[in-house]
This record gives structure tokens, C-alpha cells and sequence, in this order.
């Protein structure tokens, strides 16, 4: 690594701080950052942006369980069914050439900005509350636990595997098909939701994680001090979310992420 020893750091410190203000989505710009900044390649890549959300997401998770947000039930489901898809992706990554592997993120990475615009822009039209009326897997009121359905658990088991397999095959946490997954199949508050997510962010992650270490593609030099950035920037962000947070940050955070997009199809073609 030519660059100096703080510029991972640093990196690490961005993601962190948009994990705190953007929610379980913010890591997805991790890979990114990676690979125009200190110009890894997607294998080199993908397994420290999982280390890094791993200890952040964890932080976020163990935060929220502490609150008694985090719902352990419908995250321990999800992660399972994530767990066990990771694995697939990582041997597809192995096999598949770089350039469409870029393209295949940049895909997801617009996805996730197309769906924050878009909640963006109901929070400034006053929407943000609507949520659906017959969501498979509801809260008692009686004992504030969720009533448990198959078509809740089919739907939750199925958003897991797929974030399980994005984290695998792109070193992304998943959080883009968790939060609306969770908001689909229940009527958890906002908090709940984004604190489940991260739950499941740091569990799948963090098989990913030791899959790669354990195969020998972990980059420790760069990601321990990338990693260690990113943890202190989710608890430093914590400390501004409230202040920073709102419609019109996630509007920037969406713009921003099309333009990541936009510059990993120009150097996927350029390959």
C-alpha cells in the first residue's frame, strides 16, 4: 500500500460516520471508498469493508439490545438464513472476473440510492409513517412481541439469504434489502427496524469475515486500521446523528452513492 498509513484510517472513519447518520445502508460505501482510494481490487476489497461493518454494525447491535430495541428473534432467523447464503457468494465471487463484479455492485449500490431518495422524499411529504395494513408479521399489544406467521418467517428467511449472498459475493452488509424487508413484513417502529438490521449485518458479516481471514484473503494491513476508523467513526457519529440526520442528508447520501454508482460502470467498462 503506497498511500500513507492514515488515509485507511480515515476511510474507515467516513463509513463509520455514515453507518451513524444514514442507518444499517451507510457501509455499502466502504467497498467504493476501497477500491478509488487505495485502489484495491474486489477481492481485496470486499473482505475488509465486511471486517469493517462487522465491528461497526456489532457496536450498533449491541447498543440497541441494550435499549431493548434490537428483536433478537427475527434477527437470529435472518442471520441464519444469511449465514448460510454467504458461503455461495463467496465462492461465485471467487470465480467471476472483476469487471463485472464492479458492475454488479454498482447495480446494487444505485438500487440502494434510488430507494433512499425515495424515502427521502416521502419523509418531506409527510409519508413516512405509512406502512402496510396487512403486514404478515405484526406486533401483540398484550406482549409487545411479534405474532409469528410462515408467511413473516418465509419472507424475513428470504431477505436474510439475500443479504447473506450480496455480503458474500460484494462485501456489502445488506442492509438496503433488510430495512425494507423488515418494514414490509411488520410494524416494527423505524428504531426497531434499523436496530434488527444491524443485528443481522454483524452476524453475517461476521462469518463472511472469518470465511475470508481463515482462507487467507484478508489484507490485515489494511484492514485493521480501516476497521479500527470505522469503529471510531460510528461512535463519534452517534454523537451528531440527531443534529445531521434527516430527509434532506439521506437525499445527499443517495445523490452521492448514484455517482459512486455511476463511476464504477466507467471503470468496470474501462477494464
Amino acid at each position: 500500500m503506497a498511500e500513507a498509513p492514515w488515509v485507511a484510517p480515515a476511510l474507515g472513519l467516513l463509513v463509520g460516520f455514515a453507518l451513524a447518520l444514514t442507518g444499517a445502508g451507510g457501509g455499502v460505501l466502504s467497498v467504493p471508498l476501497l477500491l478509488f482510494v487505495l485502489h484495491l481490487g474486489m477481492a481485496q476489497a470486499a473482505p475488509v469493508s465486511l471486517l469493517a461493518v462487522t465491528l461497526a454494525a456489532g457496536i450498533g447491535a449491541w447498543l440497541a439490545w441494550r435499549n431493548r430495541v434490537l428483536r433478537y428473534r427475527a434477527a437470529g432467523l435472518m442471520a441464519t438464513a444469511g449465514l448460510l447464503c454467504a458461503p455461495v457468494g463467496q465462492w461465485l465471487a471467487a470465480r467471476l472476473p472483476e469487471p463485472p463484479l464492479m458492475l454488479l455492485f454498482a447495480g446494487v449500490l444505485a438500487v440502494a440510492a434510488t430507494r433512499t431518495l425515495r424515502l427521502a422524499a416521502r419523509e418531506l411529504r409527510g409519508e413516512e409513517g405509512v406502512r402496510p395494513a396487512n403486514a404478515p408479521c405484526r406486533l401483540d399489544p398484550a406482549t409487545g412481541r411479534l405474532h409469528w406467521t410462515s408467511r413473516c418467517a418465509v419472507v424475513l428467511t428470504l431477505a436474510g439469504a439475500l443479504a447473506g449472498l450480496l455480503s458474500g459475493l460484494l462485501g456489502v452488509g445488506g442492509g438496503f434489502v433488510l430495512v425494507p424487508a423488515l418494514l414490509a413484513a411488520t410494524d416494527l417502529p423505524m428504531k426497531a427496524v434499523v436496530a434488527t438490521s444491524m443485528g443481522v449485518i454483524a452476524l453475517v458479516c461476521a462469518g463472511a469475515a472469518l470465511s475470508a481471514a481463515v482462507q487467507g484473503r484478508m489484507p490485515w494491513e489494511v484492514a485493521l486500521p480501516f476497521a479500527g476508523g470505522a469503529v471510531a467513526g460510528l461512535v463519534g457519529g452517534r454523537a451528531w446523528a440527531r443534529r445531521l440526520s434527516g430527509p434532506r442528508l439521506q437525499q445527499g447520501f443517495g445523490v452521492l452513492s448514484l455517482g459512486v454508482a455511476l463511476a464504477m460502470v466507467v471503470r468496470a467498462l474501462a477494464r
